[in-house]
């Protein structure tokens, strides 16, 4: 009856439309919006409505056609895999078992950019699969080729969004919801709603940061992050020259000229080697020559600097083009067009790509010679279904950024050196660890002519480059929540953070544990029948949002403190997680290793039980140091407080000349200082198989989590201060230690 009715509108003309309720609204398909809706599903969300603007699920890994994982971290000056936790490690075991099957090996790509690769209609199958017991089981329902055009806001809250098909349908939709998530491409749902956003450069004045401008130049709020749209390629067998678009002209592409745009390498050096650097390895996602695989599986993208697209500075038909829709467009940033003239800029972004392939299989193929992997004999896959053969979606490097109740800047990541440590700054409510620097490609054109009609090269400018350095970081909770509005949340990178930061917070696993703990946050808010604002003010609820995340429910869980050796399968990583997010356990200075197997020192253990302890007391409760003087701690020991204050509880007795502050602890000796300090104590401490035990760090740290679990955590009467440039609520020196576990004075 339903199909009859429907078919009648149609034959009549009446535009179809229709209203659905539900408790969460996810706006977009991107990795973001997908690990939200699974997330979401898994801790219990009834009703969840995920509304995409195209049919592919999966943003970056397939829809953008970036199937090469870029994830690397330097450790001990190599470039290894920033370590994977949540979702994104569930995902990247199930891009293992997909290439397992079809290849016989589960990293078949020898790409330089990354150590795992995926095809772009198997990444989007495997979103596909990841969503699918959901949307059976009828808590997610999936909606396509929709997109934003009108946002219900009442009393200061989002209450749903208004759809208009893509496609051209006489069709409507809207979703009104108890939340709503907007990890669209450009932020459209908090731009129409409203909320506060900022896009394109942030000014020095605003955050103080090196690298941004002191004063707009004629570039103004245009100057972004470029986009890219990337180039998929597949083994041909034969001669397959594109034609050259209309806009090509070699000389936008001379940069090129003189790289090398094939190496015969199988990268076994490791990523980022230079012997395996050129174009055709740089982002390779099959190898068949170097593994042996069947002719025609080869297969390779493009996403080179020359590629690059820049949001401004637009050539002149661009220009013209944008002036036609409305007059000041063309000088607008991206994130405030609408969708239609954002596609007059994505036409032009197209052609300047396949303008990059061209020049491949003809000038550079001429230069180089007959290669058997040469570009000439590569064809543009045929797996997405376009016209053009090209992704649905360009490559976004930077978008809206959310104005929230924290802002991450360049400040709290920047390093000083290559090899990275530890952030100046680790928040309090922290969702995820990472690391990755900030890297700006190319932000603006130097056009060959006097107009803006002819050939156009790339310009890197001096503060916005790629790989400067920053440190191992945190993202805050807070950073999902917009200042103002309620109803709403941020996900993608539709986050908290300034020009700078989001491009260091951009890439396949920041995005998916971004969407994950949104997702968090959104179940907790629907939980307490609480704005998400309420939850993220309230430390015992983002300790408890923290724990959710550490055990992941129904997966790997994330790694909230960026440790480069603990794995969500190790028995201590919710341990090691939750006392350094507490900073409880504190890292060492120079070194990202939890070193789990280390034996405990009498000193290491002092300090950790000090802040333990006082994170389980008020303040007029702690306990008195005690005058003790030791041979062995002199009074400039940093840790002497500490040691004297729970030595001088150990046993009693008259004190000891000298304290052995170095020597190793035992598994009794844990048990009798935890009982000195009335922390709870495992019985299995005394063992009289174990009580003479070394203690290791990862046995340590779950006998320290389990006392804190069985004790009262103690949390200030105030609140987090919704200061969105204030990282440490509770840390009023701002020496990045909160003040209740700071030693009284």
């Amino acid at each position: 009856m339903k199909s009859f009715l429907f078919t009648l509108l149609l034959l009549s003309g009446v535009a179809r439309s229709e209203v659905i309720q539900t408790d969460l609204l996810i706006v977009g398909g991107n990795e973001s919006a997908c690990a939200a809706a699974v997330q979401a599903a898994r801790l219990g969300v009834k009703k969840i409505v995920l509304v995409n603007d195209i049919q592919w699920l999966g943003g970056q890994f397939s829809a953008e056609g970036v199937g090469c994982l870029d994830e690397w971290t330097t450790v001990g000056g190599k470039r290894v895999n920033f370590p994977r936790s949540g979702l994104f490690a569930e995902v990247v075991q199930r891009i293992r078992a997909h290439n397992s099957a079809t290849y016989g090996k589960a990293t078949p790509g020898n790409a330089y950019c990354g150590t795992d690769t995926i095809e772009p209609a198997a990444a989007a199958g495997i979103f596909e699969d990841l969503l699918r017991p959901y949307v059976e089981s009828g808590v997610l329902r999936i909606e396509r080729d929709w997109e934003p055009v009108k946002v219900s806001v009442i009393d200061g809250k989002v209450t749903g969004v208004d759809f208009q098909h893509t496609q051209g349908k006489p069709e409507s939709l809207t979703v009104n919801a108890r939340l709503t998530m907007d990890a669209s491409d450009w932020g459209d749902v908090i731009r129409l709603s409203g909320a506060r956003y900022g896009a394109g450069p942030d000014l020095r004045s605003r955050f103080h940061e090196p690298s941004a401008p002191e004063a707009y130049d004629e570039a103004g709020r245009q100057e972004m992050n470029p986009l890219s749209w990337c180039v998929v390629l597949r083994e041909a067998g034969k001669a397959s020259v594109i034609p050259p678009p209309a806009t090509y002209d070699a000389r936008s592409f001379a940069a090129v000229d003189k790289t090398r745009p094939w190496v015969d390498s199988d990268m076994s050096a490791g990523i980022y080697a230079s012997s395996g650097w050129s174009i055709y390895t740089h982002r390779r996602l099959v190898d068949r020559w170097h593994n042996g695989f069947a002719p025609g599986t080869e297969a390779t993208f493009l996403n080179w600097p020359v590629q690059d697209y820049p949001l401004c500075q637009l050539p002149q038909p661009v220009v013209e083009a944008l002036e036609k829709t409305e007059v000041g467009a063309s000088k607008k940033n991206i994130v405030d067009l609408t969708p239609a003239q954002r596609r007059i800029i994505f036409t032009d972004a197209k052609a300047h790509a396949l303008s990059f392939l061209h020049h491949l299989q003809t000038k550079v193929h001429e230069r180089v010679g007959d290669f058997p992997q040469s570009f000439r004999y590569m064809e543009l896959t045929d797996e997405f279904g376009t016209p053009d053969r090209l992704p649905p979606k360009p490559y976004i490097r930077e978008g809206l950024r959310l104005e929230a109740l924290a802002m991450l800047n360049e400040n709290h990541i920047r390093a000083d050196s290559k090899e990275p440590k530890w952030a100046n700054v680790l928040a309090v409510d922290s969702i995820l660890g990472f690391q990755f620097n900030i890297d700006f490609h190319p932000t603006r054109r130097k056009f060959l002519t006097e107009d803006r009609n002819g050939p156009w090269q790339y310009v890197h400018t001096e503060s916005r480059g790629w790989h400067t350095d920053t440190d191992r970081a945190t993202f805050p909770l807070r950073g999902l929540v917009p200042v103002e509005m309620n109803g709403l949340l941020g996900a993608g990178k539709n986050i908290g953070v300034s020009s700078v930061v989001q491009s260091a917070l951009r890439l396949h696993n920041q995005m998916m544990l971004i969407g994950q703990a949104s997702a968090t946050l959104a179940w907790m808010s629907l939980r307490e029948e609480s704005q998400p604002r309420q939850v993220v003010a309230s430390m015992p609820l983002v300790r408890e949002l923290q724990q959710k995340l550490v055990r992941g429910h129904g997966g790997p869980g994330v790694l909230i403190f960026p440790w480069q050796d603990v794995l969500p399968e190790d028995a201590h990583f919710e341990a090691a997680n939750l006392l350094a997010v507490r900073l409880i356990w504190l890292p060492e200075t120079d070194s990202v290793f939890f070193q789990p197997t280390k034996i405990v020192t009498r000193r290491e253990l002092a300090g950790i039980l000090a802040r333990l302890y006082r994170a389980t007391r008020q303040p007029k409760d702690q306990f008195q140091r005690k005058d003790a003087n030791f041979l062995d701690v002199p009074a400039a020991d940093t840790d002497r407080a500490d040691i004297k204050a729970l030595v001088s509880l150990d046993e009693g007795g008259p004190q000891k000349a000298s304290l052995d502050p170095d020597g190793k602890v035992t598994w009794s000796t844990l048990h009798r200082w935890l009982t000195a300090l009335g922390l709870p104590a495992s019985p299995g401490l005394l063992d009289k198989d174990r009580g003479a035990h070394l203690l290791t760090r990862a046995e340590c740290a779950q006998h320290l989590w389990r006392a804190l679990s069985l004790s009262e955590e103690w949390f200030p009467d105030t609140s987090p201060a919704a200061d969105p440039e204030d990282m440490l609520p509770f840390d009023q020196e701002n020496d990045n230690v909160p003040d209740r576990l700071q030693p009284p004075r």
